[in-house]
């Protein structure tokens, strides 16, 4: 394990304050569920929850059909990092950090569709190959646990073409879909 240098105190309710610069490279806000236990040797390990990836292995076959059934290229994620793709090169995405842009337009708690002379956003930190066509936020009990998105071929060159009210609905109501798995 990593030393870090920082020693904190545990005060009389039993809270430890986890330093700033430890929250923010490790991405922690302020309301983030994490998870906590301990190992063999007494170590106490925090570890950021993420509920949307309890649901990987469902995700990743929903983000597939979607895929299949409609030829969608779609990255379920939690507000962190990609959980599961289908119709990209899982290298490329699988388990990649969320671009900044991306982030944002989960914070909306709102549908996103990209339009004709609206710039192009990056689904990962990375930038990648596709860019976000349309992104609709995962709620569960309200609050964000993740998004689902559809990407597109990042054509420098060619017009895009836009995104369509089927594709914008069926992002829609797989992100409803997995918040009530979520609540249930």
């Amino acid at each position: 394990m990593k030393a870090t240098g920082i020693v904190r105190r545990i005060d009389d309710l039993g809270r430890v304050v986890i330093p700033k610069e430890i929250r923010r490279t490790m991405r922690i806000r302020e309301g983030d569920p994490l998870e906590i236990f301990t190992d063999r040797e007494g170590e106490v390990i925090f570890k950021k929850y993420s509920p949307i990836g309890e649901l990987s292995a469902f995700a990743g076959e929903y983000a597939e059909t979607l895929h299949k059934t409609c030829s969608l290229s779609v990255v379920i994620c939690d507000r962190d990092a990609v959980i599961a793709t289908a119709g990209l090169p899982r290298k490329e995405y699988g388990e990649k950090t969320l671009s900044e842009a991306l982030e944002k337009v989960i914070e909306t708690r709102s549908l996103y569709v990209w339009r004709e002379g609206m710039e192009r956003i990056p689904a990962i930190a990375e930038g990648g190959s596709h860019t976000v066509s349309c992104a609709m936020p995962i709620l569960a009990e309200g609050d964000i646990v993740g998004c689902v998105v559809s990407l597109s071929k990042d054509e420098k060159n060619e017009r895009a073409t836009p995104v369509s009210d089927v594709e914008s609905k069926l992002i829609q109501t797989a992100a409803g879909f997995l918040g009530r798995q979520l609540e249930s």
